[in-house]
């Protein structure tokens, strides 16, 4: 039985695309400057922060997220960065009697821009809100509280491995990895990410026959 589905945020229901074309013109470098070198370290598995301090070593990311703020150039989270399947995907495991909650690694600032959306979700929690970040086990088990289900019953989605599949299943929560964005789909077909993974999907459609076989609908 799933009872409740948990996503991550960034490449999973919004796209990045925005995001890191802001910090590359406050950095003052160019667009595909900056996301090659998130494509380097997203090759390399590490944090995706690290872009930003290739640009800029020794970057204070919290003091530079207030300068933005404090610049009227902070965070920017729209209808426009959601993935195209996010709204009627929410809805329809909402109808199937799941409950949906959205957990990831964001700022507070970002919890409440993506509250405003509206979307068809029971709960949205952000790594700046609990002062606990993935790939924490605390952040997951901050998640599975707010799943107000057993783990075994409890889903969580997203795109990087390391991030969301490996931490979440050593937390006992069944994991479902997601092929979109640049880490989705660099390790989309690697055999210990598959192995990993309750189930490997091409977009967040793909859960609703198996939330449904799993219900017995």
């Amino acid at each position: 039985m799933i009872r409740a589905v948990v996503f991550d945020i960034g490449e999973t229901l919004v796209r990045d695309d925005r995001y890191w074309a802001r910090w590359a013109d406050w950095l003052g470098v160019p667009r595909h400057t900056l996301s090659a070198l998130v494509g380097a370290v997203v090759v390399q598995g590490r944090d995706n922060a690290d872009a930003l301090r290739l640009v800029r070593p020794g970057l204070d990311l919290p003091a530079e997220y207030a300068a933005r703020e404090a610049a009227g150039r902070g965070e920017v989270v729209g209808e426009a960065d959601l993935y195209d399947d996010v709204r009627s995907a929410l809805a329809a495991l909402r109808e199937l009697g799941v409950r949906v909650v959205v957990a990831g690694n964001q700022t507070a600032r970002a919890g409440e821009l993506l509250r405003a959306l509206d979307l068809p979700v029971d709960k949205v929690a952000v790594s700046g809100e609990w002062g606990v970040a993935k790939p924490s086990r605390g952040f997951f088990e901050r998640a599975a509280a707010l799943a107000e289900a057993p783990a075994a019953e409890t889903v969580y989605v997203g795109d990087h491995p390391a991030n969301d599949v490996g931490p979440a299943a050593a937390c006992g929560l069944r994991t479902a990895h997601l092929r979109r964005g640049p880490w989705g789909h660099y390790w989309a077909d690697d055999p210990e990410v598959r192995s990993s993974a309750d189930w490997s999907i091409d977009g967040l459609h793909d859960l609703l026959p198996i939330v449904s076989a799993e219900r017995g609908r």
